[in-house]
């Protein structure tokens, strides 16, 4: 495996006073030419809205769109007739196909809304648009990674609008989330591809729940999470906000991940075909 390590500080952004956002790949009027995509994931950014903002209603097409909240609520409405007002825990998937519009909103008068918003190119053009939320509480990330999203058709997979189990995707991409407890590890082993290739895309992120900040993370072990990262012989060390992008992962090969700071981390892994 090789490693590719990026610090929290070296993501895109801005504060629109409303919006405050990191991009981890190339988006709105940050462009790096270095992260515009890592195989099917095309758009990580992590926003914190302010009480009664929100992105007016906006067209998408030909993209898996999901949004996992960390903190506060969000509030979705589309052009499919999907109305939802989302908490920490839930999770909603749209899948844009030949095209819907939507709007996202914070309902709350007092409390900001903080949230991952993740795009992934789907497998296929011209889907039909569709619809799901999940629920996955707390206890069940706690010390353990667990499966939020998967390719339509990985057993486990519910096609329900509401069902239970795994967020359908139509896209070649696996979401893990985990609260890490400090000196607990948990393990990733990388799973078969779906395209037949014998090697694997893997993206673990630290999620920064201490606040917008837009400067080097504190890695003291005293100051936060910090994760330790290692497979195939590659070491990393993250603090909040900070990333790696592993490379020529095999299949069946572990990757292990613990936390070495004081305090609880939360993290998500991504991993995807190599395309």
């Amino acid at each position: 495996m090789k490693f590719q390590f990026r610090p929290s500080e070296e993501r895109g952004g801005a504060d629109h006073g409303w919006l405050k956002t990191f991009h981890t790949f190339s988006f709105a009027s940050y462009y790096d030419r270095s992260f515009e995509n890592f195989g099917s994931l095309r758009v990580i950014n992590e926003d914190r809205v302010e009480p009664k903002q929100g992105f007016p209603t906006h067209p998408h097409r030909e993209a898996e769109i999901f949004s996992y909240i960390v903190s506060g609520q969000l509030a979705h409405r589309d052009s499919m007739g999907n109305v939802e007002t989302m908490s920490r825990g839930d999770i909603q998937m749209t899948s844009g196909g030949t095209g819907i519009a939507h709007s996202e909103y914070n309902p709350s008068s007092s409390t900001d809304v903080h949230f991952l918003q993740i795009w992934a190119f789907p497998f296929k053009r011209g889907l039909k648009p569709r619809y799901f939320t999940r629920h996955f509480t707390d206890e069940e990330k706690k010390d353990q990674l667990r499966g939020i999203v998967a390719p339509l058709g990985t057993e486990g997979v519910s096609e329900e609008r509401e069902g239970k189990g795994l967020t359908p995707i139509h896209a070649p991409l696996h979401f893990f989330a985990s609260l890490l407890s400090p000196s607990k590890s948990v393990t990733h082993t990388i799973l078969p591809s779906l395209n037949g290739k014998s090697t694997k895309l893997v993206y673990i992120q630290l999620i920064q729940t201490s606040g917008y900040n837009t400067g080097a993370a504190n890695k003291s072990k005293n100051a936060g999470p910090l994760i330790s990262v290692v497979g195939g012989g590659a070491t990393a060390e993250l603090g909040e906000g900070d990333g790696v992008f592993i490379r020529g992962g095999q299949v069946g090969e572990e990757i292990v991940i613990e936390n070495v700071g004081e305090k609880v981390g939360e993290l998500v892994v991504f991993e995807m075909d190599d395309e």
